[in-house]
Formats: C-alpha cells, structure tokens, sequence
C-alpha cells in the first residue's frame, strides 16, 4: 500500500491550496481515506476524512473552509482548502485506513506535503 501526497506550498491567509492523494498497491474502496495535519510542536490532528461508505468526519476548525472528496475508481482522495488561515500551517498526512473491527484498523501514511500559510 502506497500513499502519495502532492499540493502543498506556500499561499498567503486567505488563499486557497488544492491538496491530493493517490493511493495504489490495493481496492481503496474499503478504505476510509483522509488527511491529518502537525504543525510545529504539536499533535497531529484529524483534518477531515471520508469513510469507505461516504460518512464524513471533519474537524471544527476546518468546517466550511475545507472539503474533501474521494474517487474511488482513481484511487485518490482531495481537500480543497480554502479561505486558510496561518494556523492551518502544517504537515499534510494523507491517510488509508481499513476497519477490521470496532477495536481493529490498520492505517497506512503518506509522506506528507507542507502547507504554509503567510498573515
């Protein structure tokens, strides 16, 4: 299983970044996919994620400003990120996840792209 990520950069507050992830080695359709961010000296934290049966998972701080969208038959997840702020700044994670159980998932990780955001 392979993640990766492309679409990072440098934009400034109140801009818009276009983050995409393609995934191969697998059927991505069972997968819940995503992205995750970490800034500097922090967590990383859930961006937003779209589950293999649609359900979506997004954080409060990105409501109404990010959307995510996935293409199963490309194999590829997309935030479109707008309207960002510098505390967006961070490392994007792309993420494939498979739910085994309600106690058992296995995640697999891209390598990241960097977003920054400039005030």
């Amino acid at each position: 299983v392979q993640l990766q990520a492309s679409g990072g950069g440098l934009v400034q507050a109140g801009g818009s970044l276009r983050l995409s992830c393609a995934a191969s080695g697998t059927t991505f359709s069972s997968y819940d996919l995503g992205w995750y961010r970490q800034a500097p000296g922090k967590q990383r934290e859930l961006v937003a994620v779209i589950s293999s049966g649609g359900t979506y998972n997004i954080s409060d701080s990105v409501m109404g400003r990010f959307t995510i969208s996935r293409d199963n038959a490309k194999n590829t997840v997309v935030l479109q990120m707008n309207s960002l702020k510098p505390e967006d700044t961070a490392v994007y994670y792309c993420i494939a996840r498979i739910v085994y159980s309600a106690i058992l998932s296995e995640d697999y990780w891209g390598q990241g792209t960097l977003v920054t955001v400039s005030s």
